[in-house]
């Protein structure tokens, strides 16, 4: 406990003293969720080539990940109900954006990005380590900003890790990659199916 807090401390310290760090990280942090989604979202839909089937399955790997760490994350965080440092300790803890009260641990935001890291990382060693280190950035900027301890940002990162590593069972990754394909052809379908019609409607 006493190596977490000093943790916290001194990288909450190092913010408040380094606004051209502080910034950039804190604006990456408030704006993660948005920018993971954005990238899973353009890497199912817009990659083409032979990349494409890896980048569908590393795809709907990470968000079946995160979403089963994310759902184990939510139980854990009321049975535990460990509060935020701000909030345990409020006048020693710099807070660098506004935060909901809630039980800190594990953290959702290390347990969805690590989730997402790995899947992608064991089916694209390239994509997987820019993932990883966006995640590790994320995770340490989440305890520098005040809002976790360092043990709950690791606890995130295991659970988010365990759960994507669960999936790259044989016979679940085959289920996966299953639907991905699926889900994929779907979508180009559809895609076809609108080009068509617009096509359609301009030679008209």
């Amino acid at each position: 406990m006493i190596v977490d807090t000093g943790l916290l401390h001194a990288l909450n310290t190092f913010f408040f003293h380094h606004d051209l760090v502080e910034d950039p990280v804190v604006a990456y942090a408030n704006a993660a969720e948005a920018l993971f989604l954005g990238a899973l979202v353009a890497g199912f839909a817009f990659v083409r080539g032979h990349r494409r089937q890896t980048a569908r399955h590393a795809v709907v790997a990470a968000g079946l990940s995160a979403g089963l760490a994310l759902a184990i994350a939510q139980v854990l965080s009321r049975v535990i109900d460990r509060p935020r440092p701000f909030v345990a300790d409020p006048t020693g803890i710099h807070l660098f954006s506004h935060h909901v009260a809630d039980p800190g641990f594990p953290s959702d935001h290390a347990t969805a990005a690590f989730a997402i890291a790995v899947a992608i990382l064991l089916r694209n060693r390239r994509w997987g380590a820019v993932t990883l280190a966006a995640a590790v950035v994320l995770a340490l900027g989440r305890v520098a900003m005040g809002v976790h301890y360092p043990t709950d940002v690791l606890a995130g990162a295991a659970l988010g890790s365990a759960c994507a590593l669960a999936l790259w069972h044989p016979r679940v990754r085959a289920a996966v990659h299953w639907a991905a394909d699926l889900a994929g052809r779907l979508l180009d379908e559809a895609a076809a199916a609108v080009a068509s019609r617009v096509g359609f409607r301009a030679r008209a």
